[in-house]
């Protein structure tokens, strides 16, 4: 890795954890200025525009996320194995400070037209693809029924997710994550 990579990954992985914080329409150059100790006009070298610096630090999400969650899950068996450990991988991903900032900048994109909101789209489509892949070999598998729904299990299993993130983040509920393996367990004896 070049130094020019090193400071950029440096930057971004600050980006992150203020984004994590501010949100993504809180993160503005000069917060990752005073954040960094860097210059405004340096960062801007580096971005370009908010925008740009948004969708950088949107897919910096996207490859953290496919490191820790994704790529560690597909070791596993496939099938129930491996949509447990995707469901294990992603809670411990929620779990770190400011959460998920995928999750957090769904909240706070939603409505928002734009291109930081399409690219967010994609990615949690390509989620919820992820989800469904790996259900669909666990039908393969035989560990699920073959009138399982992939697409149906992705989408409870999302909405499991985010349960688990309002309860955990918002509510400071110590159950949170029990409740949402059990809601893991009862989708899984769903589709057995």
């Amino acid at each position: 890795m070049s130094r020019g990579d090193a400071t950029r990954e440096i930057i971004l992985d600050e980006a992150g954890r203020l984004a994590r914080r501010v949100g993504l329409g809180g993160l503005t150059i000069g917060s990752l200025a005073t954040q960094t100790g860097m210059s405004k006009s340096g960062l801007f070298a580096h971005f370009g525009s908010k925008e740009s610096m948004q969708l950088q630090v949107l897919d910096h999400a996207v490859e953290r996320f496919t490191t820790e969650v994704i790529r560690p899950a597909i070791k596993e068996p496939r099938g129930e194995p491996r949509l447990r450990a995707l469901f294990d991988h992603w809670l411990v991903w929620d779990s770190t400070e400011g959460g998920c900032p995928l999750v957090a900048a769904t909240f706070e994109l939603d409505d928002q037209p734009g291109p930081v909101r399409e690219h967010l789209v994609a990615s949690q489509r390509d989620w919820l693809d992820t989800i469904a892949t790996v259900v669909s070999s666990g039908i393969t598998e035989g560990h699920f029924r073959s009138d399982t729904d992939p697409r149906q299990f992705a989408q409870d299993l999302d909405g499991v997710m985010l349960a688990y993130h309002v309860a955990s983040r918002l509510l400071a509920d110590p159950q949170a994550a029990a409740r949402a393996r059990r809601g893991l367990d009862a989708l899984l004896a769903a589709a057995a």
